[in-house]
């Protein structure tokens, strides 16, 4: 017989319904307007470590409400917020599904350091912990695994990743810092508290701007991601506004792709249209309710904070 039971119990459901009024309230008391943007659209993203899941003839379902919150905020929306279920093709394990809850955030006027202070005060209200620690991903990188990540070259990267006796299924440069940070430095990190990592290389930057380093003028992505108990729980950029930047950082996704033999995502128009128009200096945040969600309840595997996983939806 055919399990249709839910994965998930009541425990983990009254857990939801309660993580979502927390949520709700905290951003009512600083005035982020809550919107609602398209699930299935014209276009996907052209990020090469991303795949949108295809509906035929109708488009794409989307990995993030981002491209489309952005254009409210070009169109004037000011600070905003969504809980946006999310699709993502490829990503099932124990800590991934296809379908699975974004909260994402933009704050118009927000340096990365007040966004990060803000999320930090979010995940302070939800889960159990004992205080924040910073670290500069550079920083993480000479202490646990003695290279600089800024001016290491590929080789070096390499012979480091065979140091630590696996063989990682990567050989460009950034994919294999990459794997070092999920494989090597993420499994170090302190599970109690709450754990910035911030200014990554500016082959992460995605869609955060590139600003050069205080201390020695080395550029750097102004981007941070925060764990807590072992997982990624939140990825957010200080916002690149410049169309013509934007559209040269799709056409490198393009080539990379093409290299990969990945299929080809042609740039969103509708948001290269909005930056032209003027995307307002911000700060952004997407932050995976689902690992909260386990986080909170200590769950091992993400069907027990889903009624339905895709092995039985």
């Amino acid at each position: 017989m055919t399990e249709w039971r839910p994965t998930a119990g009541d425990r983990a459901r009254r857990a939801r319904a309660q993580l979502y009024r927390d949520l709700r309230h905290f951003f009512d008391e600083r005035e982020v307007l809550e919107v609602e943007t398209p699930a299935l659209a014209s276009h996907g993203v052209t990020d090469p470590g991303i795949e949108c899941l295809p509906v035929t003839g109708s488009g794409l379902l989307q990995p993030s409400p981002e491209y489309h919150m952005k254009r409210l905020l070009a169109a004037g929306a000011g600070p905003i917020y969504q809980i946006a279920r999310v699709f993502r093709a490829g990503e099932q394990g124990r800590r991934h599904n296809p379908e699975f809850t974004l909260l994402e955030w933009y704050r118009p006027g927000f340096t990365l350091t007040d966004l990060v202070d803000e999320c930090l005060s979010l995940l302070e209200g939800v889960l159990a912990n004992n205080g924040r620690e910073h670290w500069r991903y550079r920083q993480l990188f000479q202490r646990e695994l003695g290279l600089d990540p800024l001016t290491a070259d590929t080789a070096e990267l390499a012979e480091c990743a065979r140091q630590e006796g696996a063989a990682p299924p990567v050989t460009e440069r950034q994919p294999l810092l990459d794997w070092l940070l999920a494989s090597r430095i993420e499994p170090a990190l302190p599970r109690d508290r709450l754990v910035v990592i911030r200014d990554f290389p500016p082959a992460a930057a995605a869609l955060a701007r590139i600003e050069a380093d205080p201390e020695d003028a080395a550029p750097i992505a102004q981007r941070f991601e925060v764990f807590f108990g072992g997982h990624e729980l939140a990825n957010g950029y200080h916002e690149l506004v410049d169309p013509q930047e934007q559209a040269q950082r799709f056409e490198q996704d393009r080539r990379i792709r093409a290299e990969r033999d990945q299929p080809d995502r042609h740039p969103d128009p509708f948001l290269l249209n909005a930056l032209e128009e003027g995307l307002p200096d911000c700060s952004g945040v997407a932050l995976g309710l689902e690992r909260v969600l386990m986080c909170q309840l200590g769950a091992t595997d993400i069907s027990e904070v889903l009624n339905f996983p895709f092995e039985r939806a």
